[in-house]
């Protein structure tokens, strides 16, 4: 059986990677160096990122709702939304690719420029800025706006000055000859369309290892980093946890287990098929209008 789910896995995976060999073979031949944080920068935006991440929260905990009947979500699904606010791997931190840090002054301000741009060091910075903030308080935060529903202005405060502290104190000055960041380059709709079908794939169930990477990702051969190295031995451990459920024998708890194993990998099987045929649909979509743009623009060239 456990054969079984490592084939169809492979299987989807191949499948998923030979939509996407396109996009990236002709660019994998020029590496690019990946974007790192600039840590030097986190403590002149760190108040702004804060009560962005507090709004963010605030808006998305709303919108969630509004999508739910009787307008009331779980604690587990506010819990989810805090624990991925600040991963540029999850669709509920989108709202990062979109700031543009700009120097103004002796002090950095955040942009909203409302459309996604190419994640760049700034980018990097503000995710970074982001996680120190929340840090291990996400389960905090979660529990304060699931049960105390909070205004926008009592989560900044919550979030801000209390947990964090991080603006309890003034921004330092910017220091003289600071190098400026990379401009903000907007990301092209279809790209950003692309995109985010990739990171709602992001730890779907019945793949545990399976890891999805954005399309710069793909296009610069950046294929993991040292912050996903908890994660490498989970599928190993399921599969070993599959096998020595199967070889035990002679005991009707282990006859129990067996069935409960196989039960549980149809019904992961299952989901898995119902993701992939949901998935399939978005990139049939994506492809049909980007090769529709295609031609519109061959034809166009042709008449002039």
């Amino acid at each position: 059986m456990a054969s079984k789910l490592r084939v169809r896995s492979a299987v989807f995976l191949l499948l998923f990677v030979s939509c996407h060999v396109s996009f990236f073979l002709a660019s994998a031949k020029k590496k690019a160096a990946p974007s790192t944080a600039r840590k030097e920068d986190i403590p002149y935006i760190k108040c702004q990122v804060c009560e962005r991440l507090a709004y963010q929260i605030h808006k998305q905990v709303k919108e969630k709702e509004s999508k739910t009947s009787p307008k009331k979500i779980s604690e587990f699904d506010v819990i989810g939304l805090t624990e991925n606010i600040c991963n540029l791997k999850k669709a509920e931190a989108d709202w990062i690719l979109q700031i543009d840090i700009v120097e103004k002054g002796d002090k950095l301000e955040e942009i909203d420029q409302g459309v996604e741009g190419q994640c760049n060091t700034e980018c990097k910075t503000i995710e970074r800025a982001c996680q120190e903030i929340m840090d291990y308080s996400d389960t905090d935060v979660a529990e304060f706006v699931f049960k105390s529903k909070p205004s926008l202005d009592l989560l900044v405060d919550f979030i801000c000055n209390d947990l964090s502290k991080s603006c309890a104190v003034k921004a330092p000055p910017v220091p003289e000859g600071r190098v400026p960041g990379e401009p903000f380059v907007a990301k092209p709709t279809k790209d950003a369309e692309m995109d985010k079908i990739l990171r709602s794939m992001e730890g779907m169930p019945g793949a545990p290892s399976m890891k999805m990477y954005s399309r710069e990702d793909l296009m610069n051969n950046n294929f993991g980093d040292e912050d996903e190295d908890d994660d490498d031995n989970d599928d190993d451990d399921f599969l070993k946890n599959v096998k020595k459920a199967v070889n035990q024998k002679n005991s009707e708890q282990d006859l129990s287990l067996k069935e409960k194993v196989v039960q549980s990998i149809k019904g992961t099987v299952k989901k898995v098929k119902g993701h992939v045929n949901k998935v399939s649909k978005e990139i049939a979509n994506w492809w049909r209008r980007r090769k529709a743009g295609s031609k519109s623009s061959k034809e166009s060239k042709k008449e002039l």
